[in-house]
């Protein structure tokens, strides 16, 4: 198998991909041709697909992101509400998210080929009760979410030949309560993200992660779907990351069996090893338990303390946060250094610079408000890098 040390040989940070990405077919890990244009797929109950793209032929191995697109309907207040208690919010807006669609979106935006497979509902919910009301509405067969994460996406620069539609399911979607330091508290209603999957990937699906450069997982979608896409994963010898943002609930054995590296942070660490998370040596003997779990390699990300990456028999790399003169949202922050570190490494830098590239790209992140809004360019992150 290609280990992940396999994707570093090169120490010198490259601004760029080393080729075109609109020149040739994807070449897949395993020496098989693959051509990106989707087959038919095969017919699951509630499940129907959404009518793909052209696909833009690509020769770079891509990043392939598996997992949630959301709807964030954003409230702006100045504390959380207490228990029975009424609060009013200086603003709101409802804006594209979801883990998965926030990390495609930002290896889209940092120039890298990238290819997102999950689900957006089709849900219509009736006829309005104001007539005079219905050009404001969606029209019959048209999620509204749907359309806004769609659009989100392309607007990224994200492939999405295995973005799929299901019938029996709205948009999954997330209320987020972002409080006047940036701070936020999320609740999240799964929708399609957590329906309508069928038992068993079809073969379409499962060839673009075989063919990929390095696979991005998060746990806003059903556990056994990230089984599937994972052992693909490792058969064909592709790294994959496991974020362990989302479902609160412990992390199946099978699953982290195939992951290469987990990406949690300092919270999500405490609640998957039951072990306090407050101080690094803390943080260092829960790592330890992970690499017992069958984890070789940890990247912990530490809030305003930066981030660490733990590989096991090596001492930790640490990378202190790369300071932003204002923080307005965090939310996305997290998903972004897990994406911009992927892109890094599978553009063969070294672990370090992997490191320095995700601080950047997060720094830049916290400065926007939104999540997929707020994901950072390439030139962007370039040129914090300069400035340092």
């Amino acid at each position: 198998m290609r280990g992940i040390a396999a994707l570093s040989p090169s120490k010198h940070f490259n601004p760029t991909p080393q080729t075109n990405p609109k020149t040739q077919p994807i070449q897949s890990n395993h020496n098989n041709h693959f051509s990106p244009k989707k087959p038919n797929k095969p017919s699951f109950p509630c499940f129907s697909t959404t009518p793909s793209k052209t696909p833009i032929p690509i020769s770079t191995p891509p990043l392939v992101v598996v997992g949630s697109a959301n709807a964030d309907i954003y409230v702006e207040i100045e504390r959380l509400p207490k228990e029975g208690e009424t609060i009013s919010a200086a603003h709101g807006q409802t804006l594209a998210g979801g883990k998965g669609a926030n990390q495609a979106v930002c290896g889209g935006k940092l120039s890298y080929p990238t290819y997102f497979v999950g689900q957006v509902g089709n849900t219509y919910l009736g006829p309005p009760k104001f007539p005079f009301l219905v050009s404001s509405l969606p029209q019959v067969g048209q999620d509204a979410h749907g359309k806004l994460v769609t659009e989100a996406l392309e607007g990224g620069g994200v492939h999405l030949d295995y973005l799929n539609t299901v019938s029996a399911a709205p948009t999954g979607h997330a209320v987020v309560m972002l409080q006047s330091d940036g701070q936020n508290s999320i609740i999240i209603v799964g929708g399609a993200n957590m329906s309508c999957w069928p038992d068993c990937m079809g073969d379409d699906d499962l060839e673009v992660v075989r063919s990929a450069g390095i696979v991005l997982l998060q746990r806003e979608i059903p556990d056994f779907v990230n089984v599937q896409v994972a052992k693909a994963a490792r058969t064909a010898g592709v790294p994959v990351i496991l974020d362990a943002g989302g479902v609160d609930a412990p992390i199946p054995s099978e699953l982290l069996n195939f992951v290469d590296i987990l990406s949690p942070n300092e919270s999500e660490l405490a609640r998957l090893t039951g072990m306090p998370t407050e101080s690094f040596e803390q943080i260092s003997r829960a790592v330890i338990k992970c690499h017992e779990m069958g984890v070789k390699q940890v990247l912990v990300k530490l809030g305003a303390k930066g981030s660490a990456l733990f590989i096991e028999g090596e001492e930790p790399i640490k990378q202190p946060i790369i300071s932003a003169p204002r923080v307005l949202d965090t939310t996305g922050a997290g998903d972004t250094f897990t994406a911009a570190f992927a892109v890094a490494l599978v553009e063969g830098k070294s672990k370090t610079e992997c490191l320095r590239f995700a601080a950047a790209a997060a720094s830049l992140c916290v400065q926007v408000m939104g999540a997929i809004p707020s994901m950072p360019d390439r030139k962007s992150v370039l040129n914090l890098l300069q400035s340092l």
